[in-house]
């Protein structure tokens, strides 16, 4: 092969690399204008002029991307799930060894629940009660958001040895009360305090029940394996009762 070719190939290979890059930027541009628009001006008011002109790049390039508004959406709610996981896991890594905790994850899972992509999801799952468009684009959003929250649960706290069915429904007990909290936070901003202290006693249980990483994990049924709860969980349970 000639010293011409080479150097052809490797131009090529380097032009290719930066189309790519930019085709990546300009997506990521538009997707977070999408989300951006979801929560500023709701589910009516988001068209893919607007997103474009917050993108900062022309219709054409918008359509070439991302032809029709559903795509766009479709799209931008993928990007929202993986990106909300992926940064949750990584703020959990960064706390201090005496957050990195259940207690921590609450309060972090909470954050998320307050931040604007969560209000973007928030917007496209109450508008889809009544678009027929836009339903079956969101008909599984619940039940995605919970196999992500399941999926990090284990990943944080390996020890646990909560049997499975009474941990999916205390995640999903969890992600209701959640929901609920963050639409209250969105009207009041928790003015009254209320929010934060049903934080609190979410927390107080949460910490009789899951193991803190790295400890002993408590046991999930009796020592006769007829499910019920062994002495020092009983303990902690008329701890938790008392005045």
């Amino acid at each position: 092969m000639s010293v011409s070719s080479r150097r052809r190939r490797r131009h090529s290979g380097a032009t290719r690399r930066t189309q790519e890059e930019r085709r990546s930027r300009t997506q990521a541009r538009l997707l977070e204008a999408t989300m951006e628009c979801l929560v500023d001006l709701g589910w009516s008011g988001t068209s893919t002029t607007e997103v474009a002109r917050r993108a900062g790049v022309s219709r054409g390039a918008q359509q070439h991307h991302y032809p029709t508004k559903m795509i766009l959406v479709a799209a931008a709610l993928e990007h929202l799930l993986e990106a909300q996981r992926l940064a949750y896991e990584t703020a959990f890594a960064v706390l201090p060894k005496e957050r990195r905790n259940v207690t921590g994850a609450l309060d972090l899972l909470w954050e998320v629940f307050r931040g604007r992509p969560a209000k973007a999801l928030m917007e496209l799952a109450v508008a889809a009660r009544t678009d027929e468009e836009l339903r079956p684009l969101c008909v599984d959003l619940n039940e995605r958001i919970l196999q992500t929250i399941a999926e990090t649960f284990e990943k944080l706290f390996p020890a646990n040895t909560l049997p499975p069915d009474f941990t999916d429904t205390l995640l999903r007990g969890l992600f209701a009360m959640f929901v609920g909290l963050s639409i209250q936070n969105a009207l009041d901003d928790d003015s009254g305090g209320h929010q934060a202290a049903v934080l609190r006693q979410v927390k107080e249980i949460a910490r009789l029940i899951v193991p803190e990483p790295g400890g002993p994990a408590p046991a999930a049924r009796g020592d006769d394996g007829d499910g019920t709860a062994p002495p020092q969980q009983a303990s902690a349970a008329s701890a938790a009762d008392a005045p």
